[in-house]
């Protein structure tokens, strides 16, 4: 099973581009991960995870997430590799999103969406916000 589930912060606003081939748009952003836990006397580490959102995904990606925001993403692992032109070889990881999510509470500030208490996209482009306030949930 290839399954990912990462929290973390946008460095920059997502980049798109549109593919040669059939013109599908193709978001990709870098999301800086804290690491769990950190060495006494030492700041905690990130890793910074290069994130790739095809098509409707993407779409949504470009729309609402903004540098520095939180956002939750599912997603696959996927390696490949390029041989640039000096014959040198590069080999790249990343995540493919499936699914993202706001993951900045309100309190936090303002977002994009900040209108709905939470929202998110999937892989079939189908985008999905709950609009009711936790005041009036019947539980």
């Amino acid at each position: 099973m290839n399954k990912v589930c990462l929290i973390g912060r946008l460095t920059a606003d997502p980049e798109v581009r549109y593919t040669q081939t059939n013109n599908t748009l193709v978001a990709s952003f870098n999301l800086a991960v804290n690491r769990r836990f950190a060495k006494e006397n030492e700041e905690r580490q990130a890793d910074f995870i290069k994130i790739v959102a095809w098509s409707k995904t993407g779409e949504f990606c470009s729309k609402y997430f903004k540098k520095g925001q939180q956002v939750g993403i599912t997603g696959r692992i996927q390696t490949r590799n390029y041989e640039d032109e000096n014959t040198q070889k590069h080999y790249i990881t990343e995540i493919i999103a499936e699914e993202v999510y706001f993951a900045d509470s309100k309190k936090e500030g303002e977002n994009a969406f900040s209108q709905y208490g939470s929202a998110f996209a999937d892989n079939n482009g189908t985008e999905f916000a709950v609009t009711q306030e936790d005041d009036d949930l019947p539980f």
